[in-house]
């Protein structure tokens, strides 16, 4: 039973042209931390609230590591998400995940230097655990929803995400595997990390466009090869978020919920008016 719960997909801007969909509005959203990568597009499908909001912004303005993903995470909480999905594409560091698979990716590892990565600073501390990033029971949704939608599908992975915008070199893709990395991409950090932070059930899929540079040693990845792909991914990831809307699970059962609360490290009384009034909407008064 999904009745009252809101799902947030950050993705594609055109992952919203779902059949079914209703009640559909563009949203903008203020946020303490500047406006999100673009208006919010809300609708509803069944007893389903969706909010689609693209990450790049629509016409792919922003590169990733200008994206405020403070922002993004704040804005889609402010309206009520339940649930958040992150679709984003990823080159493979497997030979059998081939461009075109997807992966539901349950462990991260965080090369990015250039991002803030939480909401707890300027007077407030606060430690979220992260062992397990990814909420297990959202992901198994987001499999068996990727799995209806004709996909090949792999369950489990290693996302390494790196600053961009550049692509890896031979060396640090060879590297990457060594370590024992599924794919690579350039977005889920700090997404992720914010998402637990603001108590929100967070699951990844990753869409693979390429073999990243190891495979072959005169193939280059490509934005055209990436594009293709991508475009291939389109109608099947819409089918996977129509699904999805209909078979979310309980979000109090998710790692994510309540996980503020042993996290935080500082005394009501110290916190700084200002960085209490500017986190309102995430730990209330």
């Amino acid at each position: 039973m999904t009745s009252g719960y809101v799902l947030a997909i950050v993705g594609g801007s055109g992952l919203y042209d779902l059949d079914g969909l209703t009640d559909v509005e563009r949203i903008d959203v203020d946020t303490p931390f500047g406006p999100p990568s673009d208006s919010i597009i809300r609708g509803r499908l069944g007893d389903t609230r969706l909010l689609f909001l693209p990450r790049h912004g629509r016409g792919h303005r922003i590169a990733p590591h200008q994206i405020d993903y403070r922002a993004n995470i704040c804005a889609i909480k402010k309206l009520g998400a339940t649930h958040v999905v992150s679709i984003s594409a990823v080159g493979s560091l497997r030979e059998d995940i081939a461009p075109g698979d997807v992966v539901v990716v349950d462990q991260f590892v965080d090369l990015t230097r250039r991002r803030i990565s939480t909401f707890f600073e300027n007077g407030i501390v606060g430690h979220v655990a992260f062992a397990d990033p990814v909420c297990r029971h959202v992901a198994s949704a987001v499999t068996a929803a990727a799995k209806l939608s004709g996909k090949v599908v792999h369950e489990g992975g290693t996302y390494v995400c790196i600053d961009g915008p550049q692509f890896s070199t031979r060396a640090e893709s060879h590297l990457y595997r060594s370590w024992g990395m599924t794919v690579i991409g350039m977005t889920a950090m700090p997404e992720a990390k914010l998402a637990r932070e603001a108590e929100l059930p967070y699951a990844l899929l990753a869409l693979a466009t390429d073999y990243d540079c190891w495979r072959v040693s005169d193939d280059e990845v490509t934005v055209e090869a990436v594009v293709a792909v991508l475009r291939d991914n389109v109608n099947a990831a819409r089918r996977m978020v129509t699904e999805l809307a209909h078979t979310l699970p309980d979000p109090t059962r998710s790692v994510a919920h309540g996980a503020l609360a042993s996290a935080m490290m500082t005394d009501a009384n110290s916190i700084p008016e200002g960085v209490r009034a500017k986190l309102d909407w995430l730990i209330p008064r």
